[in-house]
């Protein structure tokens, strides 16, 4: 019989496989890795934060053998979770990824300038959905209704903590992702600090009434 893949929660054994997709697609959804001198940066900003500091919140698409595939996360709090990320997560990477002491000159220096800067993640126009999260799905795994699969569980988890609504960032050149986002529902949320030639602020409810 041919595994069937499915979701469940995160468990820490999954940890290298998601830094493994976090790179496979962190440049517009592509690989990273031509990109990047070291292309695992992007999982210390955009992965491993999330798992370390909110596993409740992380959830995997398991190809049915064990092995995670896809997942997302996030967090039900991001002012609480920037202050974590600048107490608790920031002293176990910045040696290894120091921020740039000038503007960055290299992809590399972009992000690391990302990774000392979470207080970047608070905007104001997105104070009225405090969740925000992150979803990756390795290229052979799209379009098989997998996201929205992820999206449901991630809502729910949401919904039985109380929280009415999550937003996320993208980066306005992934065209791909921004048309599975119209599909999930989400709708644009103008932000005055951020260009929206460059990054694209989403959000919606967590209710799954009526949705696709």
């Amino acid at each position: 019989m041919t595994p069937t893949a499915h979701v469940r929660p995160y468990r820490p054994a999954d940890a290298p496989a998601l830094d493994d997709i976090c790179i496979r697609t962190a440049h517009n959804g592509r690989d990273s890795r031509p990109v990047y001198a070291d292309p695992a940066l992007l999982p210390a900003i955009f992965a491993a934060p999330y798992v370390h500091l909110d596993p409740d919140l992380a959830f995997v698409l398991d190809d049915g053998q064990g092995r995670a595939v896809g997942y997302i996360l996030g967090t039900a709090d991001t002012p609480r979770f920037v202050e974590e990320f600048r107490a608790k997560w920031l002293p176990r990477v910045a040696d290894r990824y120091p921020a740039p002491e000038g503007p960055p000159g290299t992809p590399d220096e972009a992000m690391a300038k990302l990774l000392h800067d979470p207080e970047r993640m608070i905007v104001p126009e997105l104070a009225a959905y405090p969740a925000h999260l992150h979803i990756d799905l390795l290229p052979d795994r799209q379009g098989r209704g997998h996201g929205r699969a992820l999206m449901r569980t991630f809502w729910r988890a949401l919904r039985e903590r109380g929280v009415p609504a999550v937003h996320l960032v993208m980066s306005t050149a992934n065209t791909p992702a921004r048309a599975f986002y119209d599909r999930m529902g989400f709708h644009v949320i103008e932000t005055a600090g951020l260009d929206p030639a460059d990054v694209t602020c989403l959000g919606r409810t967590t209710d799954d009434t009526g949705r696709p």
